[in-house]
């Protein structure tokens, strides 16, 4: 039976995935539906789309294979969940677990009920792009203009975040299969709040708690979530809330706990069964 990396592209994650087991491939969509049959499995790992206005093509191919009996890992609706983070919003507010007041906003004159500081971002967003701290009123009303016309903004509108105040650092927790099987820090560079990797931040290693792990599956399983980054931001009360998640987390061996290859990890709690039937 196929493993499939359901991707367009080799990243180093998915590179590294196929590495661990040798029978893991990476398959682009458009080859997966001609060459995947019932009882083989997809792992599922449609990111954003480049434009921030919806997520990579491929949802309706990978409907057609679970239609086909094959094994879907991070199912369509999974990843609309976690990549759409209005979709974020309700599934985690409905599950009851902590996470930022948050509205969406189709104009820039709309009215906003929250108190600044505020954070503005894409309803579909990654790498930190457009992501906006807006310390009053009238700079929330200067931001929403100034994207008004983008098109992620006239395709989907904008989310506004109440402000968790930023401490320099959070946690991404990596959830396999309903468990945690990796983890980081990551540290914001000097003078910037954000803590995206691709802004500059650093990763360091860290041994997560119990109550953080909780959190974490909790979280993923609100989207049903196979393979999820779920981001925790620490407040000042000592306390996390669950500011995002990842429908195609990128990893490395950064994330390692206990000194395991995260890769191999992630694959045994995704394939456990089968990897002991190939045994």
């Amino acid at each position: 039976m196929s493993v499939a990396l359901f991707a367009h592209r080799r990243t180093p994650t998915n590179a590294a995935l196929a590495r661990a087991h040798p029978d893991v491939r990476i398959v682009p969509p458009a080859l997966a539906v001609r060459t995947l049959t019932e009882g083989d499995t997809a792992i599922a790992r449609l990111d954003v789309a480049e434009r921030l206005d919806g997520i990579e093509i491929g949802l309706w191919e990978l409907a057609r294979l679970e239609g086909a009996g094959v094994r879907v890992l991070n199912r369509p609706r999974t990843l609309i969940a976690a990549h759409d983070k209005l979709a974020t919003a309700r599934a985690l507010g409905e599950a009851g677990v902590p996470h930022p007041r948050t509205l969406h906003v189709d104009a820039s004159s709309a009215r906003v009920h929250l108190d600044p500081p505020v954070v503005v971002k894409p309803r579909f967003g990654s790498w930190g792009r457009d992501v906006a701290l807006c310390d009053d009123v009238a700079a929330l009303r200067r931001h929403l203009a100034e994207i008004s016309e983008r098109p992620w903004f006239r395709a989907h509108g904008a989310l506004v975040q109440e402000l968790v105040a930023p401490q320099g650092h959070d946690i991404r927790l990596l959830v396999a299969g309903g468990s945690v099987v990796g983890a980081v820090r990551r540290i914001a560079p000097p003078g910037e709040w954000r803590t995206n990797v691709a802004l500059g931040a650093t990763r360091e290693a860290v041994e997560p708690t119990a109550a953080l792990c909780e959190l974490a599956v909790r979280a993923a399983r609100a989207i049903d979530g196979d393979l999820i980054g779920v981001d925790l931001l620490p407040t000042t009360t000592c306390d996390y809330v669950v500011i995002e998640l990842n429908g195609a987390v990128e990893f490395n061996e950064q994330y390692s706990i206990d000194n395991g290859d995260v890769f191999a990890r992630t694959l045994e709690a995704l394939l456990s069964d089968r990897i002991a039937a190939v045994a």
